[in-house]
């Protein structure tokens, strides 16, 4: 990038980071915050200095919190600015006056939450240098949406495979957020779709995102449906979701829906039992033969009584009466609001990094549960990965507007289905079908405009006092979340008396078209949520679970994630497909793939492996993850391994020892339980019988602190049901036992282990260089209960507050 343009200079700051100082020279450019170090006072006096100078470039748009600690000069205490960026990067810069730190304090908050429109950003006055490698790539030419579907085997010539392109949203006035181009069942016309798109919200009607080349099933997405208390029904939609789980069937050569296809290869038997580390008996074996049957799904990425609690408000979820060529699964992925909860939890443990050499704060990252939605997500893609991949199945995807959790798991189990989509361009393509194309709300969920409440003035800091590591830093947390919650509490009613319909902040929902470009795009704090965050989490899991099997590396990743933010290029700014088509955003701004594919070397995986083959152990096309193995992406947090995952993977290879120890004493024959207190963990484990990693059995080690139970590997299902048996409430069964293997441990071995295992490591720190909880079956309250009845609507204001 070429120099700033620099408004403001301050001499000799000193910056704190990881409790390390430094001395340097603090620029500040329209967009950018640069540090220079050691400053030009000692360059000159010594200039063999000239040749260690380092600049570090800090983008004012991935601040996300800035406090000023002004103190008066009698104190001796520096008066300084505390900054947390969006990448989780920490740092202080000390001022030698107070009246220097205010300009520069008011200088950054000028550049970031009072810009007032996006097309002050920076991606639009961004330009690489000129005959540089990125210069001389259009990035926006990268994804077609045409192309992409070509490869999947689908075109205008194409229409007896099933599936057709429609361009009945050409002016995006027939679903807004949904692309220009829709593929959708052959055999359903554009007058069908106008009529089912009454019955999802949004207009966001069932569409085909990736029909699978091997086997011709397909994932499909869309937005929940709306039935309503008085359980509306749609023909229409009744006929598109059941032409989109036949149309591959019927080019197959017309197999019915309501009988099972013949199972898989016995290659591919044998991973799928092999994956679950079954051991031989006849239960294990039929519980993989009945996994083979195909059963079409529909997945509800949300908990089962926020799905049906939405019904009071005029939503709901599919009544699988109407729908009985398929199941219902629903996978417990918590709302936006619950996820960014989480995060500020994980902040709050290595929020001191800028002033403290100190390891996080182990105990609130296990309180955080971050790693338990991770691996929740994980669990539900790698259901409809297996369904798809393995039980040769049709599934379709939704969550409430179908644009969060339903493109996190859309694009995830693709992921672990296409190798395609694990290249450097796969990847590329998949994040613009799945997220941007497909509408997820980028610039609500990032927040690029920023916030007023993210730049406050700590008074407490006028005594003087230096901050501390766990001193709060002026962000009156407590209070702006009661305001906050306050306000969500008391929800808007319309003239009619009902319920607004709104967002996931409580806005009430447009019912009409759309404008191109919102008239107010300011930031809304509670509609900031990680989400795609998540995404880019779960797939450093994947990547570092299967190696080899991923073209681009971990730096990739947490690039990407860095200019989601950045807003240096055009590709993630604004909400949808229209809004950047009305924007001429490819006009007016760069993509941010010319940046990755000018500097493919720098992103390439050196353990890649391009080969293929089913036969062969490690190179299948399809992969699944271990949702035990789930750990801290301690790069994207600017910590080492040790200092994240220390604990976690002590605990694991301490597990794995207990597990070999007990596989070999059951070869053995030996009947009594194993005593964790009686063996040595230092030990090496018996070497006969020991099985590997991947195949102890499903009780092998106990999960990471935070990681629910039921998000173990292996316990994808989410208690799988019918409609007639949750709609029909006389004639549903009881509840089955849950299905989580990971669960029993009845010697008590882990739990032990667990207490004994402890261990705090002082990392380095400057500048250098089942998814979760049982689904089951539930019941709302009983019919005409009144508490049943306020139960549904809390339940139901909750989830509109969070609307995927």
């Amino acid at each position: 990038m070429a120099a700033p343009h620099l408004k403001h200079t301050f001499a000799n700051i000193h910056a704190l980071r990881g409790g390390k100082p430094e001395l340097g020279d603090l620029a500040l450019s329209d967009y950018h915050l640069v540090f220079r170090f050691p400053p030009e006072s000692l360059t000159a006096a010594d200039p063999s200095l000239k040749k260690s100078v380092k600049q570090v470039w800090f983008a004012f748009h991935i601040i996300s919190q800035c406090t000023l600690r002004p103190t008066p000069p009698s104190s001796g205490v520096p008066s300084s600015i505390r900054i947390r960026f969006r990448d989780f990067t920490y740092v202080s810069f000390n001022f030698a006056g107070d009246k220097e730190a205010r300009e520069a304090f008011e200088f950054i908050k000028s550049r970031t939450c009072k810009l007032g429109s996006v097309d002050k950003l920076l991606a639009f006055s961004y330009r690489p240098p000129p005959n540089s490698p990125e210069s001389k790539i259009n990035g926006w030419d990268l994804y077609d949406v045409r192309a992409e579907f070509r490869r999947q085997g689908i075109s205008e010539k194409s229409r007896e495979l099933g599936w057709r392109i429609s361009t009945i949203n050409k002016d995006y006035s027939f679903s807004p957020t949904y692309p220009a181009l829709l593929i959708v069942p052959s055999k359903i016309s554009d007058a069908t779709l106008k009529y089912a798109a009454s019955y999802r919200s949004r207009q966001r009607i069932p569409t085909l995102t990736y029909r699978h080349p091997v086997n011709n099933c397909t994932i499909s997405r869309c937005s929940q449906p709306l039935p309503g208390i008085s359980f509306k029904r749609n023909i229409q939609d009744e006929s598109l979701v059941s032409a989109c789980f036949s149309a591959s069937t019927e080019f197959a050569g017309g197999t019915s829906l309501d009988m099972p296809v013949e199972s898989p290869p016995p290659s591919t038997a044998d991973l799928m039992i092999e994956s679950e580390n079954t051991d031989g008996s006849m239960s294990d074996i039929q519980k993989a033969e009945d996994e083979l049957t195909q059963q079409n799904l529909i997945v509800d990425a949300r908990p089962v009584i926020n799905s049906y609690a939405m019904q009071a408000i005029g939503y709901g979820t599919e009544n699988m009466e109407h729908y009985k060529f398929a199941k219902k699964e629903y996978l417990n992925i918590d709302n936006i609001h619950v996820m960014r909860e989480s995060l500020e939890k994980v902040i709050s443990a290595i929020k001191d990094a800028d002033v403290s050499p100190f390891p996080p704060n182990k105990e609130l990252l296990a309180k955080s549960k971050w790693l338990k939605h991770i691996s929740g997500i994980l669990s539900g893609s790698a259901l409809i990965a297996q369904r798809v991949g393995i039980q040769h199945s049709n599934v379709l995807i939704h969550c409430s507007d179908g644009w969060d959790r339903t493109s996190q798991l859309s694009a995830l189990s693709q992921l672990m289905l296409d190798p395609y989509y694990r290249t450097l361009e796969g990847f590329i393509v998949l994040v613009e079908k799945d997220w941007l194309s497909f509408g997820h709300m980028f610039h609500l969920r990032s927040g690029h405009l920023s916030h007023e409440d993210w730049f406050t003035v700590d008074g407490d800091a006028l005594a003087g006092t230096a901050v501390k590591p766990g001193e709060n830093d002026g962000r009156a947390d407590h209070f702006e979340n009661a305001i906050a919650g306050a306000k969500r509490f008391w929800s808007k009613k319309t003239a009619s008396g009902k319920e607004a319909v709104t967002d996931a902040d409580g806005t009430p929902i447009e019912t009409g078209v759309e404008p191109a470009v919102a008239e107010n795009m300011a930031t809304r704090p509670k509609d900031i949520s990680p989400v795609f965050h998540q995404f880019l989490d779960a797939t450093y899991q994947l990547l570092r679970q299967h190696p080899t099997r991923f073209e681009f590396n971990e730096r990739f990743l947490r690039r990407l994630y860095y200019h989601v933010y950045s807003c240096q290029y055009g590709t993630f700014l604004f909400n949808n497909e229209r809004q950047r088509h009305e924007a001429r955003l490819q006009e007016r701004t760069r993509s941010v793939w010319a940046y990755f594919l000018s500097r493919r070397s720098e992103f390439t995986n050196e353990q890649y492996d391009a080969t293929v083959d089913d036969h062969v152990r490690g190179r299948e096309r399809i992969l699944f993850p271990r949702c035990d193995d789930v750990r801290w992406w301690h790069q994207l947090f600017n910590r080492t391994d040790d200092e994240m995952n220390g604990d976690l993977n002590a605990l694991a290879a301490t597990a794995e020892r207990v597990a070999a120890y007990q596989q070999a004493s059951s070869s053995s024959e030996l009947s009594r339980p194993v005593d964790a207190g009686t063996i040595d963990v230092n030990s090496n484990p018996p070497s006969s019988g020991a099985p590997s990693r991947t195949s102890v059995s499903p009780t092998r080690s106990p999960l990471p602190p935070g990681l629910a139970a039921t998000a173990a590997g292996g316990s994808v299902h989410a208690g799988v049901e019918s409609a007639h048996e949750v709609l029909t409430p006389g004639t549903r069964s009881p509840a089955p036992p849950n299905r989580n293997v990971a669960a029993g441990d009845p010697t008590g071995t882990f739990a032990a282990l667990q207490e004994r295992i402890s261990g705090l490591s002082l990392g380095k720190a400057m500048f250098g260089g089942g998814t979760g909880g049982s689904t089951g079956r539930s019941s709302i309250g009983g019919s005409g209960s009144d508490s049943g009845r306020n139960s549904q609507n809390e339940l139901a204001e909750q989830e509109m507050k969070s609307m995927s």
